[in-house]
């Protein structure tokens, strides 16, 4: 097998620009898209990430410039789904209890990213609207596989390990507190530079995530658009046997094809993958009394046709600081119209005291009451209302207007808490009607 990778390790900044991008000069057609014969011999090929008539401060769609089509492979055939599940998610009854869930074990026999995939709920339709939760465990690099899926754009989140994901666009490398998003109908393979990885993936099926609109807070705050990073221009001269896999229609399909699809010498575009480093959220919160709603830390956000209602939004709880006087400052006892999705990345949550564990999840359903445990409560309510900074930490929130329906496999993993409701049941009664 002949294997040439041309690799560049710079990367575009700003959210939603255009980029243009070439790993060889002169690759980039200049003032057409698709000139009759194009440099170095390379086809032209678009993608489209919306409708073409979709406006165009919405709509989204690149140029590629590469060495084959992709429609260049041989027939897909359907294989097997393993834990992987997508909508409609009707394997088991949703259920209004809260749950939580131990970090899912690094397997121990050989497994890719795509392999390591398991479902633990979802909701809607793919490829309109809705969304997927699911986990990684892998330990192995995808060398002779490429995927792409048809149904949504992937929001990843490590928790263990760096993933470096090989696109069409160019090279993102995360780790541990940075997220990147492979956009619907890019392809990529994951190479796992640290061998075992674990970490969280949003599929979401509805409008690409984008950033919130600011309105009050102003220009400026929380996730600023110059510290999104797209790739450069990279490519792949390889040929050999491959496959290439892909979700489409809730199932898994493969297809063998004899060269890397990562063959794009240059291109040019909105629709691109895309990486952000976690410790660039600009937090605001309150300096006089009470909590701002934690929709304040929302990162990213698709839109749902109900404004102010989400199809899905991309929350994160950072290090900071707490400054509120005469409060009451973890999170409030709340029941909530959306549904919410928590994992932890690294250190302790402020409203749990145990149980909740890097690599972990929980889930609180719609209207579903949940806040902090007992000794969480108790502490809370005697403590010194001194300036603290909440340090070494990092958790987030998938959450959604939809109902979550866990899969079959969530609900009677191991990995599933059985006792988490007893967090609350040592709560006591404090009324004193005399008082």
């Amino acid at each position: 097998m002949d294997a040439t990778l041309l690799i560049t390790t710079d990367y575009q900044s700003g959210f939603g620009n255009e980029f243009a991008s070439e790993a060889l000069p002169g690759a980039l057609p200049k003032g057409q898209n698709s000139p009759q014969k194009v440099a170095y011999g390379l086809y032209a090929e678009h993608l489209s990430g919306t409708a073409f008539t979709t406006p165009r401060d919405q709509n989204l769609r690149t140029w590629f410039y590469r060495m084959c089509p992709s429609v260049k492979h041989l027939p897909f055939q359907q294989v097997s789904n393993g834990l992987l599940r997508s909508a409609p998610f009707d394997e088991m009854t949703a259920t209004p209890n809260q749950m939580r869930w131990d970090p899912l074990p690094i397997p121990t026999k050989p497994t890719d990213l795509i392999e390591g995939l398991v479902t633990l709920m979802g909701a809607g339709e793919v490829g309109m609207s809705g969304l997927a939760v699911h986990i990684y465990t892998a330990n192995s690099s995808m060398d002779d596989r490429y995927f792409y899926n048809a149904d949504g754009e992937m929001l990843f989140v490590p928790q263990q390990g760096r993933i470096k994901l090989l696109t069409e666009m160019g090279i993102l490398e995360i780790s541990p507190n940075e997220i990147a998003v492979i956009p619907r109908g890019v392809k990529y393979r994951a190479e796992l530079p640290d061998g075992s990885s674990r970490g969280y993936v949003l599929e979401n099926y509805g409008v690409p995530m984008r950033l919130p609109n600011l309105g009050a807070i102003g220009s400026n705050g929380l996730a600023n658009p110059r510290d999104f990073l797209a790739p450069v221009a990279s490519f792949e001269e390889r040929e050999g046997q491959f496959k290439l896999t892909t979700k489409f229609g809730g199932n898994l399909w493969d297809a063998d094809i004899g060269h890397s699809p990562l063959d794009v010498v240059a291109w040019h575009g909105n629709y691109t993958p895309y990486k952000y480093d976690l410790a660039n959220f600009n937090v605001i919160s309150t300096v006089s009394f009470d909590h701002i709603d934690p929709s304040i830390y929302t990162v990213l956000t698709s839109p749902s046709d109900t404004e102010g209602v989400a199809n899905v939004d991309f929350v994160i709880f950072p290090p900071r600081w707490v400054v509120a006087e005469n409060t009451y400052r973890p999170p409030w006892y709340h029941r909530n119209i959306m549904s919410e999705y928590m994992g932890l990345i690294k250190g302790q949550y402020d409203g749990r005291k145990e149980g909740f564990v890097p690599g972990g999840s929980s889930l609180h359903n719609c209207m579903s009451p949940h806040g902090n445990d007992a000794d969480v409560f108790e502490a809370a309510s005697q403590a010194d209302l001194e300036p603290i900074y909440l340090d070494g930490t990092m958790a987030f929130m998938f959450e959604t207007r939809h109902l979550y329906k866990p899969t079959k496999f969530a609900q009677e993993t191991p990995a599933l808490q059985s006792d988490y409701f007893e967090c609350w049941q040592g709560l006591k009664n404090h009324f004193n009607g005399n008082l």
